[in-house]
């Protein structure tokens, strides 16, 4: 599975921006998806995950009410809606995939495919 993340950019406090990552390969509909992401000097965290089948997402607890993870099957694409965004969400934004479920890991034993990152930067 190779993964293509895309959205970034620069936003204001309060903003709003979506994160898009498009999976190839033939059975991106039985693998779990989500993302993290790594501030500056900080280490990788995750933010938001979604089932293979759509049927279950989870979210890291400073973002719960505030991003949104969804999936298309049809387009191999999951997205992150990400509303109300402060300075501290800025930070690398990486999806990620992984058979059937997705961990909230990132260093051993987390997710096996990455895609390449995207940048979002919140000013305040």
């Amino acid at each position: 599975v190779q993964l293509q993340a895309s959205g970034g950019g620069l936003v204001q406090a309060g903003g709003s921006l979506r994160l898009s990552c498009t999976a190839s390969g033939r059975t991106f509909s039985t693998y779990a998806m989500g993302w993290f992401r790594q501030a500056p000097g900080k280490e990788r965290e995750f933010v938001a995950a979604i089932t293979w089948s759509a049927g279950r997402t989870y979210y890291a607890d400073s973002v719960k009410g505030r991003f949104t993870i969804s999936r298309d099957n049809a387009k191999n694409t999951v997205y992150l809606q990400m509303n109300s965004l402060k300075p501290e969400d800025t930070a690398v934004y990486y999806c990620a995939a992984n058979k059937f479920s997705l961990p909230q890991v990132s260093g051993t034993g987390g997710p096996e495919y990455w895609g390449q990152g995207t940048q979002v930067t919140v000013s305040s």
